[in-house]
């Protein structure tokens, strides 16, 4: 059984960083990718960013505007997202995704994932 367990979220002020981590457990990847999504109060879930589990190809969500980064560390078979200049605007629950068989034309499509994980809430306020 895969799970995946996210951490790191919390309040910050406007400007600061986090950094979110998600840990696989139950099987290896070796294919296909991860994402984070994130779903702020009565708004629809929507793409944070991507990475492809080989190679390390990375896709974003367009409101991301450098300000965001995705990564994996694959021994530790562990996914991150460092978050910097926050604003209020990126107040939401963080989830991450992944998937062995998503390709990379869906790899922004929640739907197309198989494993979620429960969500951290980040809230940025002064």
């Amino acid at each position: 059984q895969v799970q995946l367990v996210e951490s790191g979220g919390g309040l910050v002020q406007p400007g600061g960083s986090l950094r979110l981590s998600c840990q696989i457990s139950g099987r290896t990847f070796t294919s296909g990718g991860m994402g984070w999504f994130r779903q702020a109060p009565g708004k629809d879930r929507e793409f944070v960013a991507a990475i492809k589990w080989n190679g390390g190809a990375t896709y974003y969500g367009d409101f991301v505007k450098g300000r965001f980064i995705i990564s994996r560390d694959r021994p530790k078979t562990t996914l991150y997202l460092q978050m910097n200049n926050l604003n209020a605007e990126d107040t939401a629950v963080y989830y991450c995704a992944g998937d062995p068989n998503i390709i990379t034309s869906s790899l922004g499509r929640q739907d197309m994932y198989r494993y979620w994980g429960q969500g951290t809430q980040v809230t940025v306020s002064s």
